[in-house]
Parts: C-alpha cells; sequence; structure tokens
C-alpha cells in the first residue's frame, strides 16, 4: 500500500511540476511581448543607448511602476519620441500613451522584468572638477534619498549614477519649471541650488561609469 502511495505522490508531484514549468513558460512568453516595445526606446533590458532615453534596466519594481502611473495619470510631461530602433522605428509614442494602455497587473510585470536586469552606466564625458563639486553637493543635498551617489535602486528614487547627462538636464529643466512635480522635501532643498549647482551635480552623477 505504501508503496502504491509513493506512485501517487510522485506521479502528482510530476504534474505539478509540468504545470509550473508550463506556466512560467507562458508568463516569460507574454512578459516578453510587453517589454519588446519598450526595447525600441529604452534598449535591450532597459539599457538605453540614447542619450535624451533614460536607462531604466536595474531600477526598483517599485520605482518604475510609481513612474508609470505618473505618466498614465499624466503628472509628468509627455513629449512625443521618434522610436530610435526595432520594427517601429521611426514611429511616434509617449510614454503617457504607454502607460494608459498597460493593465495594473501588466505594469507590475514589466517593472518586475526590468528591476531585474542590470543598470548599465553610461559612457559619456563629464568634467572632473565640476564632478568634484557636484559630489560635495551631493552629499549634503541629495544623500537623504539618493545614497551613495545615487547608485542604489533601494532608494526607490531612480538610479542617477551612470544615467545620461542630456536626459538629466531635461528632468532638472522639467522640475525646474514644474511641469515634472517634486516632493516636498526634494523641493524645499532642489530650489535653493544654483544653475552651477545643477551642472554640477549632473556631471558627478556622469563620472560614474
Amino acid at each position: 500500500m505504501f508503496r502504491n502511495q509513493s506512485k501517487v505522490i510522485s506521479s502528482l508531484c510530476m504534474v505539478i511540476a509540468l504545470i509550473v514549468t508550463a506556466t512560467s513558460n507562458v508568463l516569460a512568453a507574454d512578459v516578453a511581448k510587453l517589454v519588446e516595445p519598450c526595447t525600441g526606446c529604452h534598449g535591450k533590458d532597459g539599457a538605453s543607448t540614447e542619450s535624451e532615453i533614460p536607462i531604466i534596466g536595474g531600477y526598483s519594481a517599485g520605482y518604475i511602476t510609481d513612474t508609470m502611473v505618473a505618466f498614465r495619470d499624466k503628472e509628468r510631461p509627455c513629449e512625443e519620441t521618434k522610436i530610435p530602433a526595432g520594427p517601429k522605428k521611426g514611429e511616434s509614442t509617449d510614454m503617457c500613451t504607454i502607460a494608459k494602455n498597460l493593465s495594473e497587473a501588466d505594469t507590475k510585470l514589466v517593472a518586475e522584468y526590468f528591476a531585474s536586469k542590470p543598470f548599465v552606466r553610461a559612457k559619456q564625458k563629464f568634467d572632473p572638477e565640476k564632478a568634484k563639486a557636484g559630489k560635495k553637493l551631493q552629499s549634503t543635498k541629495c544623500k537623504k534619498c539618493h545614497d551613495e551617489g545615487g547608485s542604489l535602486p533601494d532608494d526607490d528614487a531612480g538610479i542617477l549614477a551612470g544615467q545620461w547627462t542630456p536626459y538629466m538636464r531635461k528632468q532638472f529643466k522639467d522640475f525646474t519649471s514644474g511641469a515634472r512635480p517634486m516632493t516636498k522635501k526634494m523641493k524645499k532643498k532642489y530650489d535653493q541650488l544654483t544653475e552651477e549647482e545643477k551642472e554640477n551635480l549632473i556631471h558627478f552623477f556622469a563620472s560614474f561609469q
């Protein structure tokens, strides 16, 4: 009797394993289909090679999800962008439309996918003196939310260390104009920065190679 029970249990385990494998394969296929349009702008695994488009691989899932919600609700600027690569190269798109077309479950899958990838730092020029000045500023003005030079995804504030300089300048411009909202604690410190200090911070973040 025990031998028969063992056979039944073994068979059940095999069936469960097959179901789990099949489910995982279907899920992987679904995720691949969801993230495919993202790679046209953000590059393979979110490692953007376009200087005005952010590197998103390695961001925390929470930050990506919050960002997509902000785009969906049009709380962030939604400029049209020409897709630089892939099957839809040359077509126009914008993040608000993309975010709006994703369900909550799909957004979660996309966020978890890119969060599981490494953050590939941009190789770009920077001014060492400005970067040195920016390092001091970062340690006094930004460290609380962007620790270790803004390199930690666990801060849930986006990775700044090694992010593209042109993209960073655009975000600073949007923060300054109010087009992109800030938390109260960030706004208080950000509004104290001069334009020169903002540029120094950008060079500091660019110094991470």
